[in-house]
């Protein structure tokens, strides 16, 4: 009895020395987990800052492909873009990218804390967290609509911006998204998913296509092309604000791919990364070297459009490629951007090339992903790229990712497409799309918002008053009239 007791006794004593480690190892773990979602989101928040920026990027990059009498349009512009776009993304447009149906989603509307969103398994309360993950697919929804308009530069009419943007971000964008990105239909097509890791289809194409509806509805700038057809040159005012915003996209991609890992395990962000810089720079290459071959000269603003190519192009495969896969992905990017703004210039007037470095650079690297994904790398359910399939004698497997893949370019371009030309062609029937002839001429600084971007080039040396001889003559041309039906004076500049 006495053993027996003393043996209970030893026991007591021994779990109760066991049991407070173990709570206590519980609780560290519980706290690790903890702070490692937070370095996450540390480092979300930070990629969706560098990713908001790129709105100043494509900012400079229309202000300075735009004449003067243009350039306050631009601010105007992103500054009603982005907040539209805000709100409506709030309301209606992360609860529709999200989880739900097929077609889209069917919660999470006017996203709130302790928010319950989602059945099941993938059920959660909206925290912290989540919120900034709803920011972060916010700023790739105002990528995308900022991408629309620079098919559009200089002649449309400020109420267009308005409508379009607030469909855009509650509708348009958030479907496309949700078929990728939120168990939609390009999720799942034949047992393998669309892979597109950042969105050269999903932002980038999308916002293209749009661009490319609203500019067959609007027709081109007064004075792009002659009487016969042949187009002329409307060079844009700034050169530096092209480099300046080339630069500010180059560094804000590093947000935009690799924030899309959403969290720093093994710093997989760094392999992302590393394979934005090299197709970038690749693009720089390919794009000066074509257009050297054959026009003799280094455009700059072709080695821009061919950065931007390779930018574009990377995307979709930043994830899922290995390093030596980026540069061919981005040079033959840079070298499509130059054929392809040269074909689309004789026809369309895409005053920064958008059309071909969002659009034709978009829907090389979606299918890019079919040719190069490594079989480290690709997603649950799909096949490594065709490389791999012929190298190791799986073509077939490997020929149908290829074909998932350039389905989402078919159905992304069909639906955007569709969708945005009933919208264009609605307001072109009731409010109209483009600014009067008068308008025109004059420059939307001063017909739509009532000032000058540049004035001193504008406001005639008298109406300085007493100080009009201290101020300078900058382009020695009086204020622009309805009668002015060339460009304002300004540097000569090369215009993708």
């Amino acid at each position: 009895m006495t053993k027996r007791l003393g043996l209970t006794v030893s026991l007591a004593l021994v779990a109760s020395l066991l049991v407070p480690g173990i709570a206590s190892a519980q609780g560290v773990g519980e706290a690790l987990e903890a702070k490692s979602l937070e370095l996450d989101m540390v480092w979300v928040a930070v990629s969706c800052a560098l990713v908001f920026i790129m709105q100043l990027g494509f900012m400079f990059l229309e202000i300075g492909f735009s004449r003067q009498k243009n350039v306050g349009a631009g601010v105007g512009k992103i500054l009603i873009n982005l907040a539209l776009c805000t709100l409506a993304w709030w309301v209606v447009g992360y609860g529709i990218a999200g989880f739900g149906n097929d077609f889209f989603g069917n919660d999470g509307f006017f996203f709130h804390f302790g928010q319950q969103i989602g059945e099941g398994s993938e059920a959660f309360t909206v925290a912290g967290s989540d919120a900034m993950l709803m920011l972060y697919g916010l700023a790739f929804c105002a990528v995308s609509l900022a991408i629309v308009w620079g098919t559009t530069l200089e002649r449309i009419k400020f109420s267009v911006y308005v409508i379009y943007a607030i469909v855009f971000g509650a509708v348009i964008y958030p479907i496309v998204a949700h078929s990728v990105w939120g168990g939609g239909l390009l999720s799942d097509v034949g047992g393998k998913p669309v892979m597109d890791f950042a969105g050269s289809s999903v932002v980038h194409l999308t916002g293209a296509v749009g661009g490319l509806a609203a500019l067959l509805l609007l027709g081109a700038r007064r004075g792009k092309y002659a009487s016969d057809g042949t187009p002329r040159a409307i060079p844009g005012h700034s050169m530096p604000f092209v480099g300046l915003a080339v630069m500010i996209l180059w560094i804000g991609w590093f947000g935009f791919n690799g924030g899309s890992t959403f969290g720093t395990a093994d710093s997989f962000f760094g392999e992302v990364m590393l394979n934005t810089q090299l197709a970038a720079a690749a693009g720089v290459v390919g794009a000066v070297l074509i257009t050297y071959l054959k026009t003799k000269t280094l455009d700059v603003g072709m080695a821009g459009n061919g950065a931007i190519a390779g930018l574009v192009a990377i995307t979709a495969p930043s994830g899922f490629v290995e390093y030596w896969a980026a540069p061919i992905i981005g040079f033959l990017a840079g070298v499509l951007v130059v054929y392809s703004v040269i074909f689309i210039e004789k026809y369309l007037d895409d005053p920064v090339g958008a059309l071909s470095a969002h659009g034709m650079a978009g829907i090389w690297g979606t299918i890019s992903v079919g040719i190069f994904a490594s079989p480290r790398l690709i997603s649950d359910g799909a096949a490594p790229g065709i490389y791999y399939g012929i190298k190791d004698g799986d073509f077939s497997n490997t020929l149908g990712q290829l074909g998932v893949q350039c389905l989402a370019v078919v159905a992304t371009f069909t639906f955007v497409f569709v969708v945005s030309y009933a919208i264009f062609y609605l307001i072109k029937a009731t409010l109209g799309l483009r600014v009067s002839e008068e308008e025109e001429l004059a420059g939307l600084d001063i017909s739509t918002h009532g000032m000058y971007g540049y004035p001193e080039v504008f406001i005639p040396q008298e109406e300085y008053g007493d100080t009009s001889a201290f101020q300078p003559n900058v382009a020695g041309t009086p204020i622009a009239s309805a009668s002015d039906s060339g460009p304002t004076a300004a540097p000569t500049t090369t215009s993708a």
